[in-house]
């Protein structure tokens, strides 16, 4: 999932909002038990399953809405809606039994109709979901998609009210993992054809079937509520009445608001993670997330040339980035997929440590010359001269700044910064409206296959770069392989290989994303379940003490 840095503020955060406090009561009770206070860094885009890309707005669904399954401890799928799974021998027929009686937070009943009507809406092109590619391996997914066959045609079906069927074209090893994603939740068609185009635009256009429901959201302002869903099938488990968010884009500004308890969370940036390190409400909490730089080929011809894009990368000291400008534990890529997430299944290697590419990721700025001296030469081009557009945050201008030194210690190369709304950083990423950008990704799941964005059709290739070696290993490890664990490893890892000896984007560094990495959270903040992969927080059975 698309993510940015998080910072913790107000009265619920989504993501990594948690911070303890530094001074003063430490470990006395909260005085406000039932609601909690967090912030986030950007303001959250929409609040529609099928439109979602970003951490904010997913956590948010995750927690507002309920699938088949809930992503407890340690991302296990545990039964939400469903009450008993069926699977066929080869994997592909999957048959599941729903609660009785659920309602939607507008009275309706939820059904297995509802399942159907959201995977025909996400998966209708029309819709232009950038996560209907999540569907691949569902029968005619992707025909329905390319509009080369009906929506009926999807292989989900409703046998009664509360029966629902799905059909797999092929297998897919980590299915349960995204059942447990809100664009695999159901939609009220009711509120659907209700709202029209403003479903899901703030919290009054949209129906809950979750823990909770969400209050206050305008779709473009900087402070909302969740409120406890009292329709909700398991209410009986939520102890939190309320919780509050606010945005809050200045690191400084977010850990004076949490000294000031004022919030019960809030990530450390920077120097402030050596200050607050060793105080005891200090927690890092890994992410399986990865900072890159896309390169668009499409409005920069320039970028086609894979030595120009190698000199850009080899300029770039990723460990100066990360030990003297982040500071916040974050670590320096050695391949795109970060590590910790899957192990090779035969010798129980890390895949990241099987991927990297022996100093391909490493500083050489007399490399970096050379390349780019020839890579112009091939392009018929001299002086370099690009925009590079990254977040408003604290962070992502450090990035931009940090890379703009960078790049411009080679001979000729000029870079212009534009750092703009995190949400506004999506919309021209996705429309291919930049020239190169620093974006960040998440693992939707705990396996390597979530970080294959870059096939030449990819819905987030936004840099439109391609290549057939890394096509065919991602197609293999999906189609053919799917059910040999060690040959569908090595096709990922050779894909991955692939991605950085082109350079078809520039890896920066992994680690402090929003919903992972450092920091203070108050010793009162109870039960919440964290993730470092997929949605990373859930706070259905977090209560403040």
């Amino acid at each position: 999932m698309r993510v940015g840095k998080i910072l913790a503020l107000g009265a619920a955060a989504t993501l990594s909002v948690f911070t303890l406090a530094a001074c003063g009561n430490s470990q006395g009770a909260s005085g406000h038990k039932g609601q909690l206070n967090l912030m986030l860094p950007a303001e959250m885009p929409t609040l529609d399953p099928s439109i979602a890309t970003d951490n904010e707005s997913l956590t948010a669904l995750s927690n507002t809405q309920e699938g088949i399954y809930r992503l407890g401890k340690n991302s296990k799928p545990e039964n939400a809606l469903a009450t008993k799974t069926t699977v066929s021998k080869d994997g592909l027929h999957w048959t599941f039994n729903l609660r009785h009686g659920v309602k939607w937070s507008n009275g309706d009943t939820v059904t297995a109709q509802n399942f159907v009507d959201s995977w025909r809406r996400t998966n209708n092109p029309k819709t232009g979901s950038q996560y209907a590619y999540l569907f691949e391996g569902v029968k005619n997914a992707d025909a329905v998609q390319k509009g080369k066959a009906k929506l009926s045609s999807l292989g989900i079906k409703a046998d009664g009210k509360y029966k629902l069927s799905v059909t797999l074209s092929k297998p897919i090893p980590y299915f349960k993992l995204l059942l447990g994603f809100p664009v695999f939740f159901p939609q009220d068609q009711k509120a659907i054809d209700k709202y029209g185009k403003k479903y899901g635009q703030t919290s009054a256009t949209q129906v809950y079937n979750g823990p909770f429901k969400v209050s206050g959201y305008k779709g473009t302002n900087s402070k909302w509520s969740w409120v406890k869903n009292n329709t909700y099938w398991d209410k009986k488990h939520v102890k939190l009445d309320k919780i509050n968010f606010q945005v809050v884009k200045e690191s400084n500004t977010a850990l004076n608001l949490y000294n000031s308890k004022k919030v019960d969370m809030t990530q450390l940036t920077g120097d402030q993670v050596a200050q607050y390190k060793n105080n005891k409400n200090y927690i890092y909490r890994p992410g399986s997330s990865a900072a890159y730089v896309e390169l668009n080929e499409d409005k920069v011809p320039a970028f086609k040339n894979q030595k120009i894009r190698a000199a850009l990368s080899y300029a770039i000291s990723r460990t100066q980035l990360t030990n003297n400008v982040l500071q916040d534990g974050s670590k320096p890529a050695k391949t795109f997929t970060p590590p910790k997430l899957a192990k090779d299944p035969s010798t129980g290697e890390d895949f990241a440590s099987e991927a990297e590419v022996k100093g391909a990721l490493t500083q050489n700025l007399t490399k970096a010359k050379e390349l780019l001296k020839e890579g112009e030469q091939e392009a018929g081009i001299t002086d370099l001269h690009f925009s590079l557009m990254a977040d408003d945050t604290d962070t992502g201008k450090k990035n931009a700044e940090f890379l703009q030194t960078e790049f411009e210690k080679l001979p000729g190369v000029k870079v212009d910064v534009n750092n703009v709304p995190y949400k506004t950083r999506l919309t021209r990423s996705a429309d291919h409206n930049f020239q190169s950008v620093v974006t960040l990704w998440g693992a939707d799941y705990n396996d390597p296959y979530t970080f294959a964005l870059f096939t030449s059709d990819g819905t987030y290739n936004d840099g439109l770069w391609k290549n057939a070696t890394y096509d065919q290993n991602v197609a293999d490890s999906a189609g053919k392989n799917a059910l040999n664990k060690e040959a569908r490893f090595k096709n990922l890892v050779t894909a991955d290989q692939t991605l950085v000896k082109d350079y078809g984007v520039l890896p920066l560094y992994t680690g402090s994303f929003s919903g992972s990495g450092p920091f203070l959270q108050r010793p009162y903040v109870k039960g919440i379940i964290y993730n470092s992969a997929g949605i990373n927080w859930n706070y259905k059975e977090a209560y403040v003490k």
